[in-house]
């Protein structure tokens, strides 16, 4: 039997007999002298979402910043509450990617356990330069009524700006994010501005007028982008492996569009993102078409998007235009080996007239490019009519139909 002796002073008596009663969980304890709430009552803990396999993915949270509803929550803590209304505060401290983080609550119930997913202030100007994987720790701190009771940290590994995530497997459930494509187009890039000016200069349209003069109109635009990138010499190359470690990450490498405007290469997806960019700024509506392995572009001839062409940007590569401008001589003329080359592209009389005198290197270059603009309009048609009912479904993971105009309203470009 345990006698307490209590002081005459009647509310200190009171104080100090509450003190003595308050339970086990939320009192002084051995270890903590100095603690009012047991860490091992509060159970504080803290989780990086399962599905990413904890990799982190710059671009996953810079394309979403307006619309972070759009992908499962990356963090959450779960904690049980040791008196009734306590307040929790969460500190996480700041890293090389986020800035300090307060999230606050009220617990209403004492052993009622919640969960809640705070959201990081990221440093979004660092997030868009990271071009090598990196470790990263997040911390986090729990308080209850402004008392330090835990401290929790996280390891992951941080991806390149440029790994994109196309669909990720969590308990044999695949999540698809080959949405996140539209991220990559960007038809803000002050580059392009240029582009244009060059795309009139180039001859094959006056102006760029998007929807305002009908569909041939919109054919015509399309094909002075074309004709701009076969003269800028993109070639196709195939750069789409990363060194992601995660088995149940299906991921890609794709480049941006200053990438592919200063390397001139690309695969498919680079190339549909460089494409949509351009058409996206002259105001005409692309779509990125993506099957197993492949992806195309299509873009709508009318503005209510009745009627759609299609067109396989990896043609482009089939001619290199700087190459064959470096091959002329002196007097600006092909060589008959260099004609060769572009000769299955060209009706013998476009050659026969070239060979006389009668066309210049400029105009044999047009006759190719439109050439293959036909071809590549073409090329991706009998795929696409076969797979439409896979484009239309809107479940489907394999099949994807990118509307870039519509996804803006989710996906923002990665700028």
């Amino acid at each position: 039997m345990v006698r307490i002796r209590l002081p005459k002073s009647r509310p200190l008596a009171i104080a100090l007999l509450a003190l003595y009663l308050l339970p086990a969980t939320a009192c002084h304890h051995k270890g903590a002298a100095n603690k009012l709430f047991d860490p091992s009552y509060v159970s504080f803990t803290t989780n990086y979402n399962a599905l990413f396999d904890s990799q982190l993915y710059p671009s996953l949270i810079l394309a979403t910043t307006n619309n972070p509803a759009q992908v499962p929550d990356l963090f959450d803590v779960t904690l049980t509450a040791p008196a009734d209304n306590s307040v929790l505060r969460i500190v996480i401290d700041s890293s090389a990617l986020n800035y300090v983080t307060i999230f606050q609550e009220i617990l209403p119930r004492r052993g009622q356990s919640y969960t809640f997913h705070p959201s990081l202030k990221w440093k979004y100007d660092i997030l868009r330069r990271i071009r090598q994987p990196q470790a990263v720790d997040f911390t986090f701190t729990c308080f209850i009524n402004d008392e330090e009771v835990d401290v929790k940290n996280l390891h992951l590994n941080c991806r390149t700006i440029n790994e994109c995530p196309l669909s990720l497997v969590y308990q044999q459930q695949a999540t698809d994010f080959r949405w996140l494509f539209a991220a990559y187009v960007n038809e803000d890039h002050p580059q392009i501005v240029q582009i244009l000016t060059d795309i009139i200069d180039q001859g094959a349209v006056t102006r760029l007028s998007g929807y305002q003069s009908g569909a041939k109109a919109v054919r015509d635009q399309v094909f002075a982008v074309w004709y701009y990138a076969l003269n800028r010499g993109i070639a196709y190359s195939s750069i789409s492996c990363t060194s992601n470690p995660s088995p149940r990450a299906n991921v890609q490498h794709i480049r941006f569009f200053d990438e592919v405007y200063n390397t001139r290469q690309a695969n498919c997806v680079d190339a549909c993102v460089f494409f949509a960019s351009i058409l996206r700024k002259i105001g005409l509506k692309p779509v990125i078409f993506v099957e197993p392995c492949h992806a195309y572009l299509g873009y709508y001839t009318d503005k209510n998007r009745k009627n759609i062409e299609l067109l396989e940007t990896t043609i482009t590569s089939w001619v290199n235009f700087p190459e064959l401008s470096r091959s002329l001589d002196d007097e600006g003329r092909l060589s008959s080996e260099a004609l060769d080359k572009i000769s299955k592209y060209l009706s013998e009389a476009d050659l026969q007239r070239y060979r006389d005198g009668k066309l210049t290197f400029e105009q044999l270059k047009m006759l190719v490019a439109r050439s293959l603009f036909e071809k590549a309009s073409v090329y991706d048609r009998e795929t696409y009519n076969t797979n439409r009912a896979h484009f239309a479904d809107t479940a489907s993971i394999t099949y994807q139909q990118l509307d870039i105009e519509q996804l803006r309203q989710q996906v923002q470009p990665i700028n």
